[in-house]
């Protein structure tokens, strides 16, 4: 393929205006190719942006379980004295606080 553009004195040859069809050919793949290139990113986008909203949701979603746990747990705690407070120290055995402190 003769080059489009001469450097110099150089005259371009007699053939030369039938070549511009195939580069004419190029310029309109090319366009397509952009055009299909630019509507795969945009498809890409949407997706990646849906999935960081579905993130999003999922962490306050979670956050607010949190929440409602903590808040469940601190109501649920008893303050009956005659209740004392065990815990488990491994297997079956059990350590008990507050059994001593009756009366005080």
């Amino acid at each position: 393929m003769e080059p489009i553009a001469f450097s110099g004195d150089r005259p371009p040859k007699a053939g030369w205006p039938r070549h511009l069809g195939a580069a004419g050919l190029a310029w309109i793949v090319g366009a397509l190719a952009t055009a299909a290139a630019i509507g795969v990113a945009a498809v890409l986008a949407v997706v990646f942006a849906a999935t960081v909203v579905v993130v999003g949701v999922l962490g306050a979603v979670l956050l607010a379980v949190g929440g409602f746990a903590y808040r469940a747990r601190r109501k649920l705690r008893n303050t009956d004295p005659d209740l004392i407070e065990a815990r488990n120290v491994g297997g079956h055995s059990w350590v008990a606080y507050g059994w001593d402190q009756r009366g005080r």
